[in-house]
């Protein structure tokens, strides 16, 4: 652990007075505020520039706190909280009345998690409440997996930087909704389909729409400043080559299965073949591309299974609504 005691005394201390602490934890760095105080929820959304209607989530000490929070555990949440806590699991459950709906997006439900890091963990034992947390970045754009992420990012808007370290999983947690029948993936994240599958002992459906708003469902999201193009596997090289061709600073996700590929680029990440190390730097990658002045990302959607489906997510939200084409293509 690397936030000494100190600091992480102070940075409780900025929560109780109604401030905003940038923590790491093993997903990303999120934006607390005290999830009781609707004042210091209203700072999040002010922050990130956040639209109030996304809900956000509260990171609570342990497992044995769930009911302080929400208004019933059904068996399925109690069965994923044991397996999965501390770890990137959320849970959507009915809103326990400590909630305040400023925290929720206006809902009747609220998404709770208790996060797998040391500085996290200290952070929510020192402060002794929920913590409100959503990604400490910019609405809609890269998340931060380190503290100079978020320095650079929001500044002056956050009171408090809690220093970490980077985090280790590097994508956002999986929400499962566990309010109906059925439980069901709003979000891959860094506890995979198969992972849950087997402790549930059914199949997960991934809906790509829901009746619960959950975060990072905004049609733009964990976005580079860049446009990120997405293609084939087979066609990155060509794709990219044609894009410089159309005057565009290209970026290139180069995919283990063309690694020996030469590629005509400004820059070029060669993606590592493991799934956890990709969703462990795929923000960095990102971060580093529009850092090297590429206006233009070319990049493959890895297989969805494992943390795959995770990364594919982040990269389509990434992309966007646009067409898989390098833009000037028409105009050829």
């Amino acid at each position: 652990m690397t936030a000494r005691t100190n600091d992480i005394e102070k940075a409780a201390g900025v929560l109780r007075a109604g401030g905003l602490v940038a923590f790491p934890t093993e997903t990303v760095y999120g934006l607390g505020a005290n999830a009781e105080d609707p004042a210091a929820v209203a700072r999040i959304f002010q922050a990130k520039g956040r639209p109030p209607s996304h809900p956000l989530i509260v990171h609570i000490g342990g497992a044995e706190l769930l009911g302080d929070w929400v208004e019933d555990v059904p068996e399925a949440a109690h069965v994923l909280a044991e397996r999965f806590w501390p770890g990137p699991l959320t849970l959507v459950l009915r809103r326990g009345r400590r909630v305040p709906l400023e925290a929720t997006g206006g809902l009747e439900t609220v998404a709770v998690r208790v996060p797998d890091h040391p500085v996290a963990l200290a952070l929510l034992s020192a402060f002794g409440g929920g913590v409100t947390a959503p990604s400490a970045n910019r609405f809609g754009s890269v998340s931060p997996t380190a503290a100079d992420h978020v320095r650079a990012e929001l500044g002056e808007a956050v009171d408090f930087v809690l220093d970490g370290g980077p985090c280790e999983v590097g994508v956002e947690s999986t929400i499962v909704d566990v309010t109906g029948d059925v439980p069901s993936i709003l979000r891959p994240g860094g506890v995979t389909r198969e992972e849950l599958e087997t402790v549930l002992g059914c199949p997960l459906a991934v809906p790509s729409t829901s009746r619960v708003r959950v975060p990072g469902q905004h049609p733009s999201h964990y976005a580079p400043r860049a446009r990120v193009v997405l293609v084939e596997p087979e066609e990155v090289v060509a794709e990219a080559e044609l894009a410089q061709e159309l005057g565009h600073q290209v970026g290139v996700f180069l995919p283990p299965s063309v690694a020996d590929a030469p590629v005509k680029a400004n820059a070029v990440v060669a993606l590592p073949a493991s799934m956890a190390a990709y969703a462990r730097g795929l923000y960095g990658f990102l971060r580093e591309l529009d850092e090297q002045g590429c206006d233009l990302i070319v990049a493959s959607v890895p297989a969805e299974e494992g943390l795959g489906l995770a990364i594919a997510n982040r990269l389509r939200r990434a992309a966007g609504p646009r067409p898989s084409s390098v833009p000037g293509l028409q105009e050829r």
